[in-house]
């Protein structure tokens, strides 16, 4: 599975960001989806995920309220979008993807990463 990211950029805090990710070389649905990130000089941490099969959706609780995670199963993509960024929220995104059975959370749990797209949020 490869996984290409996109979006991202220079967002003014109080605003809106949206980074997507497009999948190929697998099956889409049967593939859990899922965003981190990873902050200058800390580890990367879990954003939001989405499951395959029903598209239940989990988040961080930094991001809880404000972010939302979803995947278009016919273009084999996955969205982020979240509102009211901060400066906390300046970290290259990652799109990442699952394919074993069950839920993570954790970098380890997921086999397949993009290769990152960088958002800075300014004050």
């Amino acid at each position: 599975v490869q996984l290409q990211a996109s979006g991202g950029g220079l967002v003014e805090a109080g605003d809106s960001l949206t980074v997507s990710c497009a999948a190929s070389g697998g099956t889409f649905t049967d593939l859990d989806m899922g965003w981190f990130r990873q902050a200058p000089g800390k580890e990367r941490e879990f954003v939001a995920i989405i499951r395959r099969y029903n598209g239940l959706t989990y988040y961080h609780s930094s991001v809880e309220g404000r972010a939302t995670i979803s995947r278009d199963n016919a273009k084999n993509t996955v969205t982020l979008q979240m509102n009211k960024v901060q400066p906390e929220d300046t970290a290259i995104y990652y799109c990442a993807a699952r394919s074993q059975p069950g839920i993570s959370r954790s970098t380890q749990g997921y086999s397949y990463w993009g290769q990152g797209t960088l958002v800075t949020v300014s004050s």
